[in-house]
Formats: C-alpha cells, structure tokens, sequence
C-alpha cells in the first residue's frame, strides 16, 4: 500500500478554478501535507501550464506544481457541485471540469508516472463515471484501487 493520502471533497461550490486552486492549497496547508508556498505556487503553475483535459465524456482537471512545495505526497480529489471552468491543457479555450485531481508529489521524477498512470485509467469511461457518481466515502478507495495498481510492472511509485 502506498502512503499517499487522497482526500476527499464532494458538493462544493466554486466561483472560477482560481478560487478552486485556492482552496486546493489552503486545504493542503491545513492538513499539512505542503509548503505554505505551495498555494501561490499552484496558481502560478495553472497560470502558466494549464490543466484542463477534455476526456470522451466528461472534462477533469489535474492542477499540480513543483515538488519543492511538498512536504509529503497527497492526492486531493474534488467533485465540485457544478462543474468549474479550466482553462485547456492542449488549447487556448476553457473546459468544464466536473472532477479535480490535485496532485502533490515529492519526488519530481515520479510525477510523471502518475500522470501517466491516472490519464490510462481516466480513458476507461465506467471509471470516470464512478469517480463522479461514488458516494464521498467510497471516493477515496475506489480511486486507489485503480491508480495505484498492485502489480510491480504497473504500480505508480509517485506517491512513495
């Protein structure tokens, strides 16, 4: 098992993905899984490479920034109560991301492989959709059981 923390946030309202982003990094400040740099970082970081992804049938966005801001590894999954625009990763236009995957990673290498890991599973659209319809307390270890795959030849080490 892996000792990455996801938490979890379903039903919450947010203006725009910067309030979005800001919320991300104060929450992450609380639980004290980053830097207090890590929510300006995080803006920074959206601002400049941004996240949104439009899937087959849903759009998510996957907001992350530099390890340094980490003090230990974390996924915060949100399912806001209505979809919040992203700005596109792969285009100049928005995206209405229903599900946010914030990833805080402390070993910079090993952001890759998760991303690599959570684009293969989110192209399976019966996972997508049971990210978005599980309730709250079942989120966490569903999401879990499909990143980080126990198999050695498939395991993501990102959040080790």
């Amino acid at each position: 098992m892996h000792n990455c923390e996801v938490f979890v946030k379903t039903g919450i309202s947010f203006a725009d993905h910067h309030e979005a982003l800001m919320h991300i990094g104060e929450r992450m400040v609380q639980e004290g899984v980053v830097e207090t740099t890590y929510p300006q970082a995080l803006v920074n970081r959206e601002a400049e490479f941004p996240t949104g992804i439009q899937l087959e049938h849903h759009a998510v966005a996957i907001p992350h920034c530099e390890a340094t801001h980490a003090r230990c590894p974390a996924i915060y999954l949100i399912r806001p109560e209505t979809a919040v625009e992203f700005f596109q990763a792969d285009d100049d236009g928005t995206i209405p991301a229903s599900l946010i995957i914030a990833l805080i990673v402390t070993h910079p290498a090993e952001q890759l492989k998760l991303l690599r890991q959570l684009f293969s599973q989110l192209q399976d659209p019966v996972f997508c959709e049971s990210l978005l319809t599980a309730p709250e307390e079942q989120l966490s270890a569903l999401f879990k059981s499909r990143i980080f795959i126990s198999s050695p030849e498939k395991r993501s080490e990102a959040c080790i």
